[in-house]
């Protein structure tokens, strides 16, 4: 009889997938230094993924002088992130939570979607691996600390600029057109300060800004930015007094949420007279700011500390219902019989943009007396009941729910208590600690964002109860209108929606949209 042997098949050893492993760094400021150690650390992180045998380089992503406070404004971390969501990349290291981002909510949004992805992130001066963490709690330590260093460091920095400003040694490396910055101090570009004296001239001589605007995109001149020329641009170059040599500081402001803003009195300024070369004399500039005035006045517009006051009671106040844009008021004629009119800014530019036609001023009015004598008449039946729904909604269930989620916040912190004790007196293991805090600390949260938001949502039903409060009142002692008065749609309406030449819709104050027909 035949012997049969199976033989053992000896399988040879599967080679392990390397890892594929992207790096990122960012440096905050654009100067010689901080670029240098931004090619530091692109070396660095290159050799260091290199040197492991385990690992294969997936990419270096950099960004060049910009903030770690905002997501949106870095677009090698934005790129990075679609690559992990797209399979490239298996991990990402990085040198610090700070360099990461410096904002918690961020720091902590990106982590989440990382991992959502099973990319981990090593960040390697904390020594923190995401992958194996049992949870965010240390992250969310960390990352708040590198949201204060940034706060702290933004404070800083506003003390030396103020102290710059202060002095007049403040140095404008982003120069308006016209001028440029050598590195040391702003120099005039010879060809765009023509440009600018010839935006002087024109306008000097008569010629409007919108005209002024055309004729140079016809000629093809490019603004600073490389694009198209506007009413805004020009009136912002005849506003700006560094045309003259001198300097104005501080103009913008940042805020505690690192967003600018235009300075109306809520910070000091400073001037400074002969910073640097002029290319307007004071005498053109000054009669330049005077006609801008004038033309203000002509058309009803005052300013004020901190915005434009309207002449009109529907000036940007009538939208567009296909395009969303504003209207504007124009004066019409027809058979020697001159009217105002209202029309679609977008249909203005390019009809084939917005199809919207023209409204008539009278048709508006009209149909704004109709609606208010509508509510006049009809009061009781109308604005009565929507006010004790109003009254009813915002007392019983935001007030109740907010009570109940009050009560889960009081519960929650007695657990927490509770468990804290148990972890003293050794009764609980770490892990289970930890994931019993951490579960605790998500439901804290949700909690408070519930409350936050239904109290919000009060703040807004408290605030239409009052304008339909002052809305009742007014129909309740009112006579029918025979004509339109300004004060009433100021005082009770918040904009118009037009949706054709037929129909418009009033959007009140309290918050009801009538529409009515024309």
């Amino acid at each position: 009889m035949k012997t049969i042997t199976k033989l053992q098949q000896v399988k040879a050893p599967a080679e392990k997938k390397k890892l594929r492993v992207a790096a990122y760094c960012r440096v905050s400021t654009g100067s010689d230094a901080q670029l240098e150690s931004l090619d530091t650390q692109k070396t660095y992180f290159e050799n260091y993924i290199n040197s492991r045998k385990d690992w294969e380089l997936a990419g270096i992503y950099y960004d060049e002088g910009i903030t770690g406070t905002k997501k949106e404004k870095r677009t090698a971390l934005l790129q990075l992130m679609s690559d992990c969501e797209s399979h490239q990349i298996d991990m990402v290291i990085t040198k610090s939570l700070s360099r990461f981002s410096r904002n918690t909510t961020d720091c902590l949004e990106l982590v989440r979607r990382l991992l959502a992805v099973n990319v981990p992130i090593f960040f390697e001066k904390e020594n923190l691996n995401t992958g194996s963490m049992e949870s965010e709690l240390m992250l969310a330590i960390l990352s708040s600390m590198a949201e204060g260093e940034s706060t702290s460091t933004s404070e800083n920095t506003k003390w030396a600029v103020q102290k710059r400003f202060q002095n007049g040694t403040f140095k404008i490396s982003y120069p308006p057109y016209g001028y440029e910055w050598n590195g040391e101090e702003m120099k005039v570009n010879p060809e765009q300060a023509d440009v600018v004296k010839h935006i002087f001239s024109a306008f000097l001589s008569g010629t409007g800004i919108q005209d002024i605007a055309k004729d140079l995109n016809a000629r093809q001149v490019p603004t600073k930015k490389g694009g198209k020329w506007s009413h805004g641009t020009i009136k912002g170059i005849l506003a700006n007094e560094k045309y003259t040599g001198d300097t104005i500081f501080q103009k913008t402001y940042t805020d505690a949420q690192f967003n600018r803003h235009q300075n109306n009195g809520e910070k000091d300024q400073y001037f400074c007279a002969e910073h640097h070369e002029a290319i307007i004399s004071h005498e053109d500039f000054e009669l330049a700011a005077r006609l801008l005035e004038q033309h203000s006045i002509e058309k009803g517009i005052v300013k004020g500390c901190d915005r434009y006051q309207q002449r009109y009671a529907f000036s940007g106040n009538i939208i567009c219902g296909e395009c969303g844009a504003t209207f504007r008021r124009r004066i019409h004629t027809c058979k020697g019989h001159k009217y105002v009119a209202w029309l679609c800014n977008t249909h203005l530019a390019d009809v084939k943009a917005c199809s919207m036609l023209y409204i008539r001023n009278d048709d508006l009015e009209h149909a704004f007396i109709t609606m208010m004598n509508k509510l006049i008449f009809s009061r009781k039946t109308i604005l009565a009941p929507l006010l004790e729904q109003l009254k009813n909604t915002n007392e019983d269930g935001g007030i109740r729910r907010i009570r109940e989620l009050e009560r889960q916040l009081l519960q929650i912190t007695e657990q927490r208590q509770t468990l804290q004790r148990l972890m003293a007196q050794g009764y609980l293991d770490q892990i289970i600690f930890t994931q019993q805090k951490n579960e605790l600390m998500t439901q804290t949260e949700a909690c408070k964002t519930e409350i936050e938001m239904l109290q919000n949502c009060s703040g807004q039903a408290s605030t239409r109860i009052v304008e339909l409060q002052k809305l009742l009142h007014f129909t309740e002692h009112a006579d029918m209108l025979q004509a339109f008065e300004e004060e009433l749609f100021t005082e009770y309406a918040n904009r118009i929606i037009v949706y054709s030449r037929e129909k418009v819709g009033f959007e009140l104050k309290c918050g009801l949209t009538l529409r009515e027909r024309m």
